[in-house]
């Protein structure tokens, strides 16, 4: 794994990306996202129901699940077939709000579409990855809608987007990998819109306490990161058929 020492691009540069919209076939939605080593495949589905407590309220729902193959990292992860860990909970959760933040569930009507998102291989920042890929997925699932005619306006309101930073080794770092995160004085995940907007932040000293002037630093190279990311989004939109 890499460390900052060993880093092969600067410190406020994300790593190799590459999204694949319509990666699969028959979901209405879908990009397989690749950063660095992490690869993440996102499709949203779109059922004509909504969860119970919706019923009547002429409003849609929009959720995410989140997986990992069990061979996506080093060691073998056991499938999760007594339930959920809390982790993946949380991700699934933060994949939801996202996501919901730029849609308009008035406008999607009646019917709910899942984020499915499933990490084929993990080196750091798959949660990131996960919300990025799913808004691409999800623009292609409503503009799908749109051209059948079953939705008459556009819901997505904007574009969202999610990166790592972190101080490592005393420096702040923009897409942490696994051997970044992993010795990372300061780990935090940024949730943004292409408008410079936060839909989530969340931050961790794993050690010493960090001060407004490093907080001020991460955030920086986090809001110019999910910029890029957002321009990325759109890239890919417009290419798929």
């Amino acid at each position: 794994m890499s460390s900052a020492s060993s880093r092969n691009r600067a410190v406020d540069a994300l790593r190799p990306l590459t999204m694949e919209p319509g990666w699969a076939p028959y979901a209405e939605g879908s990009c397989l996202i690749a950063t660095g080593q992490t690869r993440v495949l996102c499709t949203a589905s779109v059922e004509e129901r909504v969860p119970q407590w919706r019923v009547g309220s002429g409003l849609g729902w929009v959720t995410g699940e989140y997986s990992m193959l069990p061979r996506a990292t080093h060691t073998r992860t056991g499938r999760e077939r007594d339930g959920l860990r809390g982790r993946t909970q949380e991700i699934q959760r933060l994949i939801g709000r996202s996501l919901r933040s730029v849609t308009d569930l008035r406008l999607l009507g009646a019917r709910t579409i899942t984020l499915d998102c499933d990490v084929l291989q993990a080196d750091g920042g798959t949660r990131t990855a996960a919300v990025t890929g799913a808004w691409v997925a999800l623009a292609l699932a409503t503009r799908a809608l749109l051209r059948e005619g079953v939705i008459e306006a556009n819901p997505i309101l904007g574009q969202v987007a999610a990166v790592s930073v972190g101080l490592v080794e005393g420096r702040a770092l923009l897409d942490l990998d696994y051997g970044e995160d992993s010795s990372a004085q300061v780990d935090m995940n940024l949730v943004g819109t292409e408008r410079g907007a936060f839909v989530e932040v969340q931050g961790t000293a794993e050690g010493a306490p960090f001060t407004p002037e490093e907080l001020e630093v991460l955030m920086a190279f986090g809001l110019a990161g999910i910029q890029t990311l957002c321009t990325a989004q759109r890239e890919a939109v417009e290419s798929a058929a």
